[in-house]
């Protein structure tokens, strides 16, 4: 299917802005019946938004009750960029050591905000809750489209459900290590922790649910929460820890993975600092819900990436610094050297615990966010016919303009991939590496289809937030990046590799796409409705 007309008085060359009329609220305009939706009036959005909506073809069936700080706050506590660097510091500790975790942050930071750049500009371009499979639908070459949007669709359904999995997976395991250390002759048993994930994500669906609406101002909350929380973790650190040296901190450099050599065991170790980075595509997800997305959406994205550069950096120096003995706090049996280092800095259950505890508020408050995105997007591909059951995914629950079915999908997905962790030591490993490796995915196909457009200069759709003349170059580096990253996190932590160390998540990352071919060829090609298909711009 051939790509959609664009108007090309809308568009000149990479520079492009929509008229002033974007700027006003719908209460301008209060007497124009809403544009099909079941929405009331107040949640319509903007001018542009509804513009934005007729020309992607879609209905108006969400509530626009996010604005620009609650969005941001929405990108930054669900990334949670320090809360994640404390919590999966031992994989960066084990291969890369000090020296690796903090020259690896800033190299990985430095190339996704390249690679978010690339994707705010497409947001802007076409505001749509279902992001990357959308856009690669409309932007790549018509021989692939269908099918190259179609697989898109189904890497982003599978990352933001792996990645709910993850984040409730560290929050509910951290409280066990919180057991551990409060009580020496707790047992430790793998089912607790599966029980503590299913109980945290099942509040997070209750509360997307029940509480849908108050989202926007608990997000807002949570961000204060998020940039409190890490001066109130670091100051004791810096007050009560022997410093090391910056020599010390700065070119320590571990191969505890017994790699070859110390470069490769940091690259395998950057698996912690791209997980505390990746994912800020979470907002696009929620573009439908968004006041004046086309123009809010990539400001706050982005600005989200900045605030959590700046915390994430923050509390991987404090950690370092702070550290002490590597060796003794890996082998914590907490489980997470981050508690045992806050334990040895303050010598106080009851301070660890408080400092601990808010850790475990703002990754709940996470996980609340994951259920958001990852229904959103489970919804967007099922509305578009992407999935099985789809005509029950897309389901909105009327009055309540949330897609219930998917959020309670996600609940059942989480706890049938939670019950991994029951029979395997390695599943936090694999299911983080399958959400990393997905989500990568999504954006390579989505930015070499835009740069591919760029390449044969044919017209980009209007937006109002623009890398300009250097779309090009951004959209090149932001794939040089990716590329090696995509590699290195399928590695095993550590050699040798056995059945018990191996990392699954290319076997079932490798499936999950073999399936999502054979359904495609047998029936998602007759029922999936790619979005070009339903796109208006104006001609």
């Amino acid at each position: 299917m051939s790509s959609p007309s664009i108007s090309l008085n809308n568009l000149k060359g990479d520079k492009n802005d929509l008229s002033h009329e974007s700027s006003l609220q719908f209460g301008d305009d209060v007497d124009a019946p809403p544009s099909g939706g079941v929405v009331s009036a107040k949640y319509m959005g903007t001018m542009a938004d509804r513009r934005d909506m007729s020309a992607l073809g879609k209905e108006q069936v969400l509530r626009r009750n996010f604005r620009f700080i609650s969005i941001l706050g929405f990108g930054s506590t669900l990334i949670a960029t320090w809360e994640v660097i404390l919590t999966l510091l031992s994989f960066g500790l084990m291969d890369g050591g000090t020296g690796g975790l903090i020259w690896g942050f800033i190299g990985i930071t430095s190339g996704f905000t390249l690679v978010f750049a690339s994707i705010a500009e497409m947001a802007s371009m076409a505001p749509t809750a279902g992001g990357q499979y959308h856009w690669v639908s409309e932007f790549a070459p018509p021989a692939g489209q269908k099918f190259l949007s179609y697989i898109t669709g189904w890497l982003c359904a599978m990352g933001w459900q792996c990645a709910l999995v993850a984040i409730a997976f560290l929050a509910g395991t951290i409280i066990q290590g919180l057991i551990i250390l409060n009580n020496e002759s707790y047992a430790y048993e793998a089912w607790h922790g599966t029980m503590l994930v299913i109980g945290i994500t099942t509040f997070a669906i209750l509360f997307n649910t029940f509480l849908a609406k108050k989202l926007p101002f608990v997000e807002g909350v949570i961000l204060i929460i998020h940039v409190l929380g890490l001066f109130l973790i670091i100051i004791p650190l810096w007050v009560l820890s022997p410093i090391a040296s910056a020599k010390d901190v700065f070119f320590t450099f571990n191969n505890g993975g017994g790699w070859n050599n110390a470069g490769t065991a940091t690259l395998i170790g950057l698996s912690t600092t791209i997980t505390s980075m990746i994912g800020y595509d979470c907002a696009v997800h929620m573009s439908e819900e968004i006041q004046d997305a086309g123009r809010t959406l990539p400001k706050a994205m982005m600005s989200a990436v900045g605030v959590n550069a700046i915390l994430g950096l923050t509390m991987l120096l404090t950690l370092c610094f702070t550290l002490g003995d590597a060796e003794s706090i890996l082998a914590s049996p907490t489980g997470y050297p981050f508690i045992q280092v806050f334990f040895n800095a303050t010598k106080s259950l009851q301070a660890t615990n408080a400092m601990v505890s808010i850790l475990v508020i703002t990754l709940t408050a996470s996980a609340i966010s994951e259920v958001a995105t990852a229904s959103r997007q489970l919804w967007s591909f099922a509305r578009d016919g992407g999935l099985p059951f789809s005509s029950f995914l897309a389901h909105v629950t009327p009055g309540w303009n949330i897609p219930l079915h998917a959020v309670i999908v996600s609940l059942v997905i989480t706890t049938l991939l939670s019950l991994i962790n029951i029979g395997s030591e390695a599943a936090l490993n694999a299911i983080i590496t399958l959400a990393l490796s997905s989500l990568m995915s999504s954006y390579m196909i989505s930015i070499t289809c835009v740069l591919i457009k760029r390449v044969r200069g044919e017209v980009l759709p209007p937006r109002r937030w623009s890398l300009g003349r250097y779309g090009m170059l951004i959209n090149i580096l932001a794939l040089c990046f990716l590329a090696p990253m995509f590699v290195f996190v399928f590695f095993p932590l550590a050699t040798p590799v056995d059945l018990t160390t191996m990392n699954w998540a290319c076997v079932i990352y490798g499936g999950v796409i073999i399936i999502a071919t054979v359904y495609y060829a047998f029936v998602g090609r007759f029922t999936y409705v790619p979005p070009v298909a339903l796109v208006k711009r104006e001609i």
